[in-house]
């Protein structure tokens, strides 16, 4: 079986905190949902419909997509390149 390593690409991501919705929103440009008696949000995917819940991180694939990825995948995954 072939091995296969992940391309080294730069993304743009945002953290939720749970204070900043409309950061979010603003990051996905208006595509992100928010969930009134809720504290996820809701992000459209090519998959379907996936939460980000506090601490997650959405991220702008290299396709112009968004999804969220769990705090801790994305501390394993990632590191800070700049600003």
């Amino acid at each position: 079986m072939a091995k296969y390593r992940k391309k080294p690409i730069i993304i743009e991501a945002v953290q939720y905190t749970g204070d900043n919705k409309f950061e979010i929103i603003e990051f996905t440009w208006d595509i992100a949902l928010t969930n009134i008696g809720h504290s996820h949000m809701t992000i459209p995917t090519r998959e379907g419909y996936l939460d980000a819940d506090v601490g997650s991180w959405i991220i702008k694939g290299v396709a112009g997509e968004f999804y969220p990825c769990k705090g801790d995948i994305f501390k394993l995954t990632y590191d800070v390149v700049g600003e």
